[in-house]
């Protein structure tokens, strides 16, 4: 990519896309997945910041304001026709496109719904459990999320906590990180059930298409995964299986903004919500920018959808999220949001920036816990 000129069109950004992902030596290497696709939607994901940073707009803007046609270029048809040709995906944009301008009006009104990861870590104890989640409520969030998976009994303690810490109204979503075969899943979820969870989140592996029906049709509780699905094959096998309730897309796992719109459009063929993955590490930035792009020109509805908020690392990037009411704001500043402080990139960087230098240099007993602070302009600007 180096010294060619940046692509800033549609037509320039699915030329650029197709390139790297049709490659004969990197599908050679590995064809659409692992980290050869993820380096792919790095630099897919870079493009799309340069561009909508060219046109002075947001990227969920940026994006909303293209024609359907011009977004349906942006998609690689390969493997879909069987769940999704290009004149259904046109259909579901055009049918989108009336409504376009009072969704974006709403959504820089209102924002868009979010839950939080941030009360439920493992490891926690009931006293902080208890007390991470009450904040998240009176903070205006409507659905927290908590881990499971190590043990039954201390699950279904920490659940019945939950749940008499925020009561019946707020959704608790729980999380295994692909923990469980699926006789286990069904056991253990079917346990969980009298606590209302929204959904279980990651039951099995996230290759294991029939395993994650198998679930699904097994227990009560409504199934989500996504976050580590390789690619858009897997994703049209999840919903042709009726293997998923919940579909939960990640800016940075796939070959970026153009797999993920192929994703979004999937998701509403099939009539399922999408409800992003995100994280501290930069993932809540970009994803909501896909998610306000669903709602404005594809899906056209925020009904049972919410983008994941971690509350961790947001002061190394210039433009972070801002969370009010538990709902994300619609970013204005022009852009992906994916641009980091100097300061921080030099002081991270792998392996020569200072901290990986201080980090190596100390024995294994004496390493840190937790990262440390960024610099102190990007903490104020941050606050």
């Amino acid at each position: 990519m180096v010294g060619r000129p940046a692509p800033l069109t549609a037509a320039e950004l699915a030329a650029l896309h197709r390139e790297l992902t049709h490659d004969s030596q990197l599908r050679w290497l590995g064809p659409e997945k692992g980290v050869m696709h993820m380096a792919a939607g790095a630099v897919v994901n870079a493009a799309w910041d340069l561009a909508a940073r060219q046109a002075g707009k947001p990227l969920w803007q940026f994006l909303a304001e293209m024609s359907p046609e011009e977004l349906v270029e942006l998609v690689d048809f390969r493997y879909l026709s069987d769940a999704l040709t290009p004149e259904e995906a046109l259909a579901i944009l055009r049918a989108a496109e009336p409504g376009r301008a009072e969704r974006a009006a709403r959504l820089r009104e209102r924002g868009y719904p979010a839950y939080t990861t941030s009360p439920g870590w493992l490891g926690y104890s009931d006293e902080k459990m208890i007390k991470l989640a009450q904040e998240a409520v009176a903070d205006g969030f409507g659905q927290i999320k908590l881990k499971v998976g190590s043990d039954l009994d201390e699950d279904l303690r920490r659940m019945r906590l939950a749940r008499e810490a925020v009561g019946p109204d707020v959704r608790i979503a729980v999380d295994a990180n692909q923990r469980w075969d699926v006789a286990e899943a069904v056991r253990w979820m079917s346990a969980l059930a009298p606590y209302d969870p929204h959904w279980i989140e990651e039951p099995t592996s996230p290759d294991d298409v029939l395993a994650h029906a198998a679930i699904r049709a097994g227990q009560p509780v409504k199934v989500a995964t996504g976050e580590h699905v390789a690619n858009r094959v897997v994703f049209k096998q999840l919903l042709q299986a009726e293997a998923v309730d919940f579909v939960q897309i990640d800016a940075a796992r796939v070959a970026g903004v153009n797999e993920n719109l192929t994703i979004l459009l999937l998701a509403a063929k099939y009539g399922l919500p999408v409800c992003p993955h995100a994280g501290g590490v930069g993932l809540c930035e970009l994803v909501q920018h896909l998610a306000m792009f669903d709602f404005v020109a594809v899906s056209g509805s925020w009904e049972d959808r919410v983008i994941e908020y971690v509350d961790h690392l947001h002061e190394h990037f210039a433009d972070p999220v801002v969370i009010e009411s538990g709902r994300y704001r619609a970013p204005t500043a022009p852009g992906f949001s994916a641009r980091m402080y100097p300061e921080s990139i030099a002081a991270y960087r792998y392996p020569d920036g200072p901290e990986w230098q201080a980090r190596l240099a100390r024995p294994v007993s004496a390493q840190p816990t937790a990262a440390p602070s960024a610099p102190a302009h990007a903490q104020e600007d941050h606050q």
